[in-house]
């Protein structure tokens, strides 16, 4: 009976101190962090743009992959306001996109 009750208290214990260590993360997240600054080339997407400039491509495949709510799709607010080429690439890519 002794080793009964010994069993039971070392099971208990054991369940419950494994609570106080252990936290688990919210989920669904609470919030996603997404990295800053653009993906480095061989994460990107990449599309067949030759003969654009590098800011034109780089706008096109952020706007693309937002329109497809992928995880590269991001938009650089402050390029955006300041690259007239890379806000030409965004919205074409958005548009061309987002009709598929």
């Amino acid at each position: 009976m002794r080793l009964m009750w010994f069993t039971i208290t070392i099971f208990v214990l054991s369940t419950f101190s494994g609570c106080a260590i252990f936290e688990s993360a919210p989920y669904p997240p609470d919030k996603v962090e997404y990295p800053s600054g653009p993906l480095p080339p061989s994460v990107r997407p990449t599309y067949n743009l030759s003969g654009y400039p590098p800011a034109t491509k780089e706008g096109y495949i952020d706007g693309c992959e937002t329109a497809k709510k992928t995880r590269y799709g991001r938009k650089d607010e402050n390029r955006y306001v300041t690259d007239g080429q890379y806000r030409m690439g965004w919205d074409d890519g958005f548009d061309l996109c987002h009709e598929k």
